[in-house]
């Protein structure tokens, strides 16, 4: 058993790679059910097609909290490539070329007091 941390915005995902049929379990469901979206589920799935393997023949278990469906997805992704870096050192340089092994450090900015957002201001008037 392979595990591995990813994470994404305020997300963190835990993955645990098993020899298995291809099951991709997320926090108890199957991963089409808990990411309904088809280009999440691709999002998620774009380690094995950057690394050229079959995902066919790992069984994965995740648990993920925090943030939205998207910050999930990318931090899910992130355990996925570094796990399949643990398995196999060969795989680091295809994941490493798409970018999915760096983590994605953008963070929501905290609003300002005097602002109605964290940069927006009031409407100004001169008179």
């Amino acid at each position: 058993m392979i595990n591995a941390i990813g994470r994404r915005k305020s997300s963190i995902a835990r993955i645990y790679l098993t020899k298995g049929d291809g099951k991709i379990v997320v926090n108890g469901k199957d991963y089409k059910a808990y990411f309904p979206q088809v280009h999440v589920q691709d999002n998620i799935l774009q380690p094995f097609a950057a690394a050229a393997i079959e995902y066919s023949i790992y069984d994965l278990n995740v648990n993920v909290k925090g943030g939205g469906f998207k910050g999930q997805a990318e931090a899910v992704r992130m355990g996925i490539a570094r796990a399949l870096t643990k398995l196999n050192e060969d795989f680091r340089k295809p994941l490493k070329d798409q970018k999915l092994l760096t983590r994605d450090a953008r963070e929501v900015e905290r609003k300002k007091y005097g602002k109605p957002k964290a940069r927006r201001s009031f409407q100004f008037s001169k008179r």
